[in-house]
């Protein structure tokens, strides 16, 4: 007679444990503080081509390619053990996947202010972690699609998210073979307890994590787990002073504002060549002269030992991985404390500042390119973006002001369901004590910018994203002949714009100032 064997919840075919890091950001989350990332996609069909229930086709077919998304968490009962990924039987497509509208001709304004009530939420934790939204009515008949992902979900570098399966290099959407889903039956209380005993016997270690958990201690946990990276154990040696007081470090509410921006890649490449410098180091620049002018426009006191302490996590390239190998012991994402010296008037000196800064990771040549991405075999940014926001999750706010991501993204047209995407803003989370987080993207000759804000502690953020504009503009060849010749420019405070009437990425209205560009367009 065969032996019997006992399959519990811990065999292969039917347990997926969360690693400690996601269980940590699950058991932390909280009202003021959703864990989640997403973003933000513009298409623009043709006239009276978009098709509401055939892009939710495309979804439906394209889940096979993001498994996860099928599936739940489950808590083990008392905490024994890290949650477990179980089949939702339960799933429903139209629940993730939801029909909104703007009253027509819905202006960029009110969509950020619609973005910023939809990521405000947290996600319901007896479902899948995803919902995407899809929101019509825009000027010009453009669609957004507005896509929210739990932290647990970004687990890997090779992840890829619902929003990015969805994408084609051309019009015609790729067909996939048709994986029919039978969902696993989930598990017992019983078989969690016993897999979690299991677990525990076999790794002794593991219940020491258990009660961190338990206490939703996300400090020691992502720490014990960043141990094994040396990138982390390098960027946390280099910060052992503590991140300078700021207006940017208070407790957060649950509210939230989301501005974005849209830049000329071209422009960053010009500025880049004429101050040999490398694009990242130009987004930080630009960045830190925005947020100069914007405490300057508050009335804060920038003095000149004024610094603002940003931690910046950049995708890098394992050599392993790039020469067809594996290499599991190396993190897809690093993280630098970079000192943005907001208090440089001189927008040359500042960005020269930046570069030295960033010298040690730029000189390195780790870092992942946009054929890079590509060659992963799907679109990768908004995974990597998610990854970068894990990492600050897991380091205290005493260690830095603000959080600033950059990825770079293919630079061909991609196309949704026949609709060709014509923007791509990320958004980044906040963590506990940060109020403001900066993700940027590359995208067909544009960088995107993706500002999430606390809204109480933050409420003007549309005026930060003006002040990019300025500091691109500052920047070009044509304006950076000499030195400043102030040590602090004109205090201005500009004036709230109405709905509608933002440009760039906002679309057409503002008059352009005089012999130059119109405000917030870089082509």
């Amino acid at each position: 007679m065969p032996a019997v064997q006992l399959c519990l919840c811990h065999h292969e075919a039917m347990t997926d444990r969360l690693s400690a890091t996601d269980a940590a950001f699950l058991y932390a989350e909280n009202a003021s503080t959703p864990q989640h990332v997403g973003g933000v996609v513009l298409l623009e069909p043709e006239p009276g081509a978009f098709d509401y229930q055939q892009f939710v086709d495309l979804i439906s077919a394209r889940l096979s390619l993001v498994p996860r998304y099928r599936q739940r968490v489950r808590l083990v009962p008392g905490r024994l053990a890290r949650p477990v990924w179980v089949d939702d039987e339960d799933f429903d497509l139209m629940y993730h996947v939801r029909r909104s509208a703007l009253p027509k001709p819905g202006t960029s304004a009110q969509l950020e202010d619609l973005i910023a009530r939809l990521i405000s939420r947290p996600l319901d934790r007896n479902r899948p972690l995803w919902e995407l939204y899809v929101i019509e009515g825009l000027e010009n008949g453009r669609v957004a699609l507005v896509n929210k992902t739990h932290h647990a979900m970004v687990d890997r570098i090779g992840a890829v998210d619902v929003a990015a399966a969805i994408l084609d290099l051309s019009k015609r959407p790729r067909s996939l073979p048709e994986q029919p889903w039978i969902p696993m039956p989930a598990p017992s209380d019983v078989d969690l307890v016993v897999d979690a005993i299991a677990d525990i016997s076999s790794r002794p270690l593991d219940l020491l994590d258990v009660a961190r958990l338990a206490a939703a201690d996300v400090g020691s946990t992502v720490a014990k787990a960043a141990r094994f990276s040396a990138e982390v154990v390098e960027a946390l040696r280099r910060t052992i002073k503590p991140a300078p007081r700021s207006v940017l470090n208070v407790t957060i509410s649950g509210q939230r504002r989301f501005a974005t921006f849209r830049v000329g890649l071209a422009d960053v490449k010009a500025i880049r060549s004429e101050h040999s410098a490398s694009v990242n180091d130009v987004i930080l620049a630009v960045i830190t002269a925005a947020l100069r002018t914007w405490l300057l426009s508050r009335g804060e006191a920038v003095t000149a030992t004024t610094t603002l302490r940003a931690l910046v996590p950049m995708s890098v390239r394992a050599a392993a991985s790039v020469e067809g190998g594996s290499d599991q012991g190396s993190s897809p994402v690093v993280s630098y404390v970079v000192d943005l010296p907001v208090a440089e008037p001189n927008p040359v000196m500042r960005l020269h500042q930046v570069s030295f800064a960033m010298a040690a990771h730029s000189e390195s040549g780790r870092q992942v390119g946009a054929d890079s991405l590509l060659a992963l075999g799907r679109f990768a940014p908004p995974t990597l973006h998610g990854l970068g926001a894990k990492v600050a999750g897991g380091l205290s706010g005493r260690l830095y002001n603000v959080l600033i991501t950059n990825v770079p993204g293919p630079q061909v047209p991609l196309y949704a369901a026949g609709s060709q995407v014509v923007a791509m803003y990320p958004v980044a989370p906040l963590t506990n004590g940060q109020a403001l987080a900066v993700a940027c993207t590359s995208y067909h000759g544009s960088v995107f910018f993706g500002l999430t804000a606390d809204g109480i502690a933050i409420p003007d953020i549309e005026e930060f994203a003006e002040h990019i504009g300025d500091a691109v503009e500052e920047l070009l060849p044509h304006h950076a002949e000499g030195p400043a010749e102030v040590d602090t420019p004109p205090l201005r405070r500009p004036a709230r714009r109405k709905p509608g009437t933002r440009q760039s990425k906002r679309g057409p209205a503002v008059p352009r100032r005089p012999g130059g560009r119109e405000p917030g367009e870089y082509r």
